[in-house]
């Protein structure tokens, strides 16, 4: 399996508000930058599209490491949230209903016969990857503003 990098960022002006997210897709030394606006959304639903639109990219199945500053997305999958809200009925533990699952449904779906795993970073302490993700999901939103 190829060894893929993605690292992702969300953006959102209010919360919900206009949103973008960006990601980049390392395979060796070939790089991708992606990026993407929704009008009305929340930030989690931004760090989850990131994700979702990196790893469609992806033409075979491989081995990924997937960088985020989203502890809602890196603890859903290393904490076991998503298999604990997949059990019940997408509850979370308080039983309210999980948000966004239609993402989180897509994620799984894209995830299907990957490898991967999630490493949390932390945001705008200089990560560079992160920080060109942050700066593409803001442009996204910004360009939309006026």
């Amino acid at each position: 399996m190829k060894q893929v990098s993605i690292f992702t960022d969300g953006a959102c002006s209010g919360n919900p508000g206009p949103g973008g997210w960006g990601a980049i897709l390392k395979y060796g030394s070939r790089k991708k930058e992606i990026s993407g606006y929704e009008a009305e959304t929340t930030n989690n639903r931004m760090e989850l599209k990131a994700v979702i639109e990196a790893v469609k990219l992806l033409k075979e199945k491989c081995e990924l490491t997937i960088y985020s500053d989203s502890s809602y997305v890196c603890k859903a999958f290393n904490e076991g949230w998503l298999d604990s809200w997949i059990l019940k009925g997408w509850k979370k533990a308080d039983k309210s209903p999980v948000l966004n699952v239609d993402l989180w449904n897509e994620l799984l779906s894209a995830l299907d016969g990957h490898n991967y795993t999630f490493v949390w970073v932390k945001g705008h302490d200089g990560h560079p990857e992160n920080e060109r993700c942050d700066a593409l999901a803001v442009s996204e939103y910004e360009k939309h503003m006026n």
